[in-house]
Order: C-alpha cells, then structure tokens, then sequence
C-alpha cells in the first residue's frame, strides 16, 4: 500500500484538532480587534507563537509521538539535535510515529517530522526538508498563516458575540482556526523563499547542498504514482517538486559545487549498544623443580 502524501509547508500544513481545552488571553489591543471584527487585525508573532504552541500542545497529544529511546527520535536529534535556535526563535522537535511523508513548522517554532517521511529520506534529505520548514517560521510564514486562520475563524465568532468583553479564545475559536490551518496554503513566493533558505542552510553548515535536489526528485517521483491527482489538488498553489528540483540544482551549479547526489543508507533503528567483552583470568600454574 503506497504511503499517503500530504503536502505541507514543505508538504501540508497538519493541524487537525478540535476540542481545545485551553484558553489564550491575547491581550486588550487582540480582543479588541476580535469583538469589532477588523479585518486588518495583524496577529503578533508573540499572539501567533502563543496560539501554535497550544495547538501543538493539542496535536501531540492526539498523535503518537515516538518516544525519547525510540530509533526515530535517535536519529532525528542527532540530524538536528545542535540547530535548535535561530534568529528571534527557539526550536523544538519531534516525530510523529506515521506513515504520511510530511513534515510541518509552527510559530512557536515547534517542528515536527512524520516517520514516513524518515523512511523515505537520508540525513541529508532531512536536513533539507526540515530546513525548508525552519525558512518558514524564520520568514515569519507561519505567523502569517496563523493570522489567516484567526482573521477567518476566531474574528467571526467575535463579531457576533453578544459578551461585552471576550477575555481569552474559546475552546471552540481555537478548534475552527485549528481546521482553518488545515487548509492553509504557503504561496509560490513564500515556497521560493523557504527553499531558497533550505539551500543556504545547508551551506552555512556544511552540508551536501544536492541533498535539496534529491528531495525534491523523490518527491516529484512519487507525485507520478497514484496519488498524483491528490498532489495535482494539492500543489496548485505552489511550485511543482520538478521545477524545486531544477532550481535547486541551479543554486549548486552557480556555486560551482553540482553533483549528482546519492542517497546515503537510511536507518531508524535504535543503535546496537556496544558489547562488552568478557574477560576471563586464567592463574598461571607453575611446578617448581625438584
């Protein structure tokens, strides 16, 4: 059975939840905003960061997520153990324990990367995907696409209420902007912009800059197979894997560092601790001469 692909920031944005149990207090300038309804309310990267965390908080709790001794959760620390901040954001990882090839970054800088996507890609392809996904919050898309769920969502519910003061998001805000997000689309440029910042990634660190091409043709090659039409739907608003690939190679080639990559071994398992050799002590008999 082929893996399912969801296309979110790099692939698909994931934020299915509902039912949120906490409550965000936004401050007197938001909940102004939210009671008046104004569409040109600009959401904050700290009301954003705040409103992610939470939902992240809720997804987690609703998704399998591999343990600290898992293999998955080995290997991703020790891809991207040591890039855990960046410029006005901290980072935090983990993997979701399913087959989806997806990976998605929030506000709060929350990144999260599904075991199928694990499978299908060496270090150096993650590196990639998961820098893309960091270009995202670093170029503030993922508080953009925060603020478009709210403007739709929560604005609504706060048009037409009846309360003179609404003091926090609702339970039930948080669960339409959690399905707004759902939804979400980065643009063509905001895409560019995340691979260009992938590719510029690896190259500040030291990583193989092909690796951003061969992710691309990976996922170029699966879109050919029977979940083309989904991704077809999908990507209509976006830069197709193909041409992310070309421009990829181009960037390399400008830099005069091209080379066709090769998919390095892919392993998720947990290491095999080392064995501990026995030894054994012999007494040494000795006969004395007579």
């Amino acid at each position: 059975m082929k893996k399912k692909i969801i296309i979110a920031g790099f692939l698909f944005a994931a934020f299915g939840f509902t039912n949120m149990n906490a409550q965000i207090n936004l401050g007197d300038k938001a909940i102004g905003a939210l009671q008046k309804g104004v569409a040109s309310f600009t959401l904050s990267n700290a009301d954003a960061a705040a409103l992610s965390k939470e939902a992240v908080r809720k997804l987690d709790s609703t998704n399998e997520v591999a343990g600290p001794n898992d293999g998955y959760t080995l290997r991703l620390n020790r891809v991207f153990g040591k890039h855990t901040a960046g410029e006005g954001f901290t980072l935090n990882y983990k993997v979701y324990k399913l087959k989806e090839v997806n990976a998605f970054a929030t506000a709060d800088g929350s990144v999260r990367v599904y075991s199928g996507l694990m499978d299908i890609m060496d270090d150096n392809e993650l590196l990639a995907v998961i820098g893309h996904e960091i270009g995202h919050v670093a170029n503030n898309d993922s508080r953009d696409a925060m603020r478009a769920a709210y403007q739709k969502e929560a604005l609504i519910d706060g048009a037409s209420s009846q309360s003179a003061k609404i003091s926090a998001v609702t339970d039930s805000q948080l669960g339409k902007i959690g399905s707004a997000l759902i939804d979400s689309k980065h643009s063509r440029k905001q895409e560019t912009e995340a691979d260009l910042y992938s590719y510029n990634f690896l190259k500040k660190n030291g990583y193989n800059v092909n690796a951003e091409e061969s992710a691309f043709r990976i996922l170029a090659k699966m879109s050919e197979g029977a979940e083309a039409s989904f991704i077809d739907q999908m990507m209509s608003s976006h830069p197709d894997s193909k041409k992310r690939a070309d421009d990829a190679k181009a960037r390399a080639e400008k830099d005069g560092v091209y080379k066709p990559y090769v998919q390095q071994k892919i392993d998720n398992t947990v290491p095999k601790a080392a064995t501990v050799k026995k030894t054994t002590t012999t007494k040494k008999t000795t006969t004395k001469k007579k």
